[in-house]
C-alpha cells in the first residue's frame, strides 16, 4: 500500500506515520516541496522500514527550479507555479514552446526534486507523479530520464484495471470513465518502461476510488485482487486547520480514507511489501 502526499501537512504525515506502525502501510511518496517536507523528511529517515519515493509534482504545486527563469514552457512565467489543474497542465506542455524545450524542462524539474530528497539521505525506492501525470507521454520519457539520472529503475503503472473500477461501486460516472479513457495509454506506457528498463506492478488499484475508498471499498478490492504485483493507492490523513489552508478536494475522505485502511490487516494471505521488494513475486498494495 502506497500513500501519496507525504509532506503535504503534518496531519498527512501523521497518519502516513501511523499506518506504518499499525503494519498496513509499506510504502509512500514524498513531495519535495511542500508545507510539511521538512517534518516528513526527519519522520522518514526515522523510519528506515518504510519505503519512501518520489512524488514528483508537475501540477497543482511549486517547482523547486524558478518557474520563470528555469521552465517557463512548464510553469507559469508570470508566478513560477504549475497549473492548479489537469487540463490547463496538458494545455501548457502540448502548446506552449517547442517540444524539445518542454521534454527538458521536465527533466530537469523532475530531476530537481528527486536529487533535493537523496540530498537529504533518503534512499528512495521509486517515483511516481501528483495527479498520474507520467501517464501522459510528453512528461513520461523525460520523467524516466530523470528518474534514471539519479539511481531509480521503479516507477507507478498508473493504469487501474477494469476490475478493480467495478469492484469500487463508490466512484463517480465521471471518475469511471476518466480511469477508462486514459487507459488508452496503457500500451504505450508499458511499452516504454520495457525499453527503458523500468520495473513496475501489474497496475495501480483505487484510483477511480480517489476521495470515496471508505471500509467497504478496501474490502472489495482486496476480495477481488488476483495474483500479481499490484498498489493500492491511497490518500490518507486528518481533516485539520493545516489541511484547510491547502487548496484540495480530497478533504473530509482523507479522514475516512485512513481509518479505513485498517481493514487491510483483516487480508493475511496478502503479502506486503515496498518498491524496494518489487522484483520477487509478491503482492504490492
Amino acid at each position: 500500500m502506497n500513500a501519496d502526499d507525504f509532506g503535504l501537512t503534518p496531519g498527512v504525515n501523521r497518519a502516513i506515520v501511523e499506518l506504518y506502525h499499525a503494519g498496513v502501510l509499506t510504502s509512500t511518496t514524498l513531495m519535495a516541496k511542500a508545507s510539511a517536507t521538512e517534518e516528513a523528511i526527519a519522520l522518514a529517515l526515522k523510519h528506515p522500514g518504510l519505503g519512501v519515493g518520489c512524488h514528483v509534482v508537475l501540477v497543482d504545486g511549486e517547482p523547486v527550479l524558478s518557474g520563470v527563469r528555469d521552465i517557463p514552457n512548464v510553469a507559469d512565467p508570470a508566478d513560477g507555479r504549475f497549473e492548479r489543474t489537469l487540463l490547463p497542465f496538458l494545455h501548457t506542455i502540448y502548446t506552449r514552446g517547442w517540444g524539445r524545450k518542454v521534454d527538458s524542462q521536465i527533466e530537469i524539474e523532475a530531476r530537481a526534486q528527486i536529487q533535493s530528497l537523496q540530498s537529504r539521505g533518503l534512499r528512495l525506492t521509486h517515483i511516481d507523479t501528483h495527479k498520474h501525470t507520467h501517464m501522459f507521454p510528453r512528461v513520461l520519457r523525460p520523467l524516466l530520464r530523470a528518474a534514471r539520472s539519479c539511481g531509480i529503475r521503479r516507477i507507478r503503472n498508473p493504469f487501474e484495471p477494469e476490475w478493480a473500477v467495478m469492484a469500487t461501486p463508490r466512484a463517480s460516472f465521471i471518475r469511471s470513465a476518466e480511469v477508462f479513457a486514459l487507459r488508452f495509454f496503457g500500451p504505450y506506457f508499458r511499452r516504454v518502461i520495457a525499453e527503458e528498463g523500468f520495473t513496475t506492478t501489474d497496475g495501480t488499484i483505487a484510483v477511480a476510488g480517489t476521495g470515496v475508498l471508505d471500509t467497504d471499498t478496501v474490502r472489495s478490492l482486496l476480495k477481488k485482487l488476483p495474483a500479481g504485483t499490484w498498489e493500492l493507492v491511497t490518500h490518507p490523513g486528518y481533516n485539520d486547520a493545516d489541511l484547510d489552508k491547502v487548496r484540495t478536494r480530497l478533504r473530509a475522505s482523507r479522514e475516512i480514507e485512513r481509518q479505513a485502511l485498517e481493514a487491510v490487516s483483516e487480508f493475511k494471505g496478502i503479502e506486503l511489501v515496498s518498491f524496494a521488494g518489487l522484483e520477487a513475486e509478491t503482492i504490492v498494495i
